[in-house]
């Protein structure tokens, strides 16, 4: 699968777990040239704490477009590890 903005695919990756109809790709799919980090945070009662990162392409910012569970909760524990998109990035097959 490929996560795509602005024109631009920002991940891909086979290798894609999905929770709740989200594609969670490998961090190591997007890169860190792609994103600056972000102090937003919210709560799932199940999955836990998720931080952000803004998208940053051709000058062009999607602030909190990714999100991630540093710690995940051990229901989600197969999440650890990855990230999600939204805001406008699409998920395309590859």
């Amino acid at each position: 699968m490929r996560a795509v903005w602005n024109g631009v695919t920002i991940a891909q990756s086979d290798d894609i777990v999905k929770v709740e109809g989200n594609a969670y790709f490998p961090r190591e799919a997007l890169s860190d040239a792609l994103i600056k980090d972000s102090a937003t945070n919210t709560v799932c009662p199940w999955k836990g704490t998720a931080s952000y990162y803004t998208l940053v392409v051709d000058g062009k910012e999607n602030p909190d477009a990714v999100w991630y569970y540093p710690e995940p909760k051990d229901a989600a524990k197969k999440i650890r590890g990855r990230v999600a998109f939204w805001r406008g990035v699409e998920i395309l097959p590859d």
